[in-house]
């Protein structure tokens, strides 16, 4: 069944203050005072069309990607805005990059733990990345915990700006409901290098795993859960607020683990492969869409 979300019971209408409640729930009072993050119109809209291509050919480098922006026909469009933009979003070609060896020497990095191993049992391996989501005027990101051998999305959080403690807050909501997994892997963002997500790991006797430089493919089946997230809902009707994509957000994902069929798990949900049985059927504004 879905994890309960402690931050349904945050009321503001309480005679408790928000700061007690929230220390009584051990949660994050944040999304009550959630404020979007502004960002020029016309950025904004080459956001939404840089995700859309970059889901369909996630090979485009910046140089790629702004000969096609320029291609649309739009005003011209440099480089360096592109550049900039990709770094908003934290988007990266898939394939060789320029200084891939070079790395920050005050972050851990980690060897590739996956190469060749056998994921058989759910809990086994945990994956995790961090993904942009364009709203009609503003951004947010979408930060998602993966079992590998079931594909269950266990933890997730919306935020408008993408921390290592942020990410370690979600881990810490989560690892109490579900057993500590063998190797946690994640891309070598700086969220993951740093000292806070690196001790959560080392505290919780966890594995810690890294994609190597400059390949997304290591973490496939979290991006291939990115992409069905973003054309099965957020293409079709990006909400207008940070509380209407919460919202909608959660009902897809309960969709995709209670409902949605995946042929690599010969049709079986995400929820039926990790908790080994049949799960209760959740009827959700997606269900039409069931494979």
């Amino acid at each position: 069944m879905p994890v309960l979300d402690r931050q349904e019971f945050l009321d503001e209408n309480h005679r408790l203050s928000m700061r007690k409640q929230a220390s009584l729930l051990q949660v994050n009072r944040n999304k009550k005072y959630y404020q979007p993050k502004g960002e020029d119109p016309f950025n904004l809209y080459l956001m939404k069309l840089i995700d859309q291509q970059y889901q369909r050919t996630p090979f485009f480098g910046v140089p790629r990607m702004t000969d096609y922006l320029n291609g649309l026909g739009l005003r011209p469009i440099n480089e360096k805005r592109v550049r900039r933009l990709y770094k908003l979003m934290d988007i990266r070609a898939i394939g060789p990059n320029p200084y891939t060896s070079k790395s920050n020497p005050d972050h851990a990095k980690f060897p590739y733990l996956l190469k060749d191993l056998d994921v058989n049992v759910p809990t086994q391996v945990w994956v995790a990345d961090i993904s942009y989501v364009q709203l009609k005027r503003v951004f947010m990101y979408l930060f998602a915990i993966m079992d590998l051998f079931s594909r269950f999305i266990l933890a997730w959080d919306l935020a408008n700006s993408m921390t290592a403690k942020w990410c370690k807050y979600v881990f810490d909501q989560y690892i109490y409901w579900y057993p500590t997994p063998d190797i946690f892997n994640t891309d070598q963002g700086s969220q993951f290098s740093s000292s806070i997500w690196v001790d959560a790991m080392t505290n919780n006797g966890i594995l810690q795993s890294m994609d190597g430089k400059g390949r997304a493919i290591d973490n496939i089946f979290i991006e291939r859960f990115w992409r069905s997230y973003k054309y099965e809902y957020l293409y079709l009707s990006a909400p207008s607020s940070g509380k209407d994509l919460y919202r909608e957000t959660k009902t897809y994902i309960e969709f995709y683990n209670f409902e949605r069929g995946h042929q690599s798990l010969n049709r079986k949900t995400p929820a039926e492969v990790f908790f080994g049985q049949k799960t209760y059927f959740i009827p959700t504004k997606y269900s039409a869409s069931l494979v």
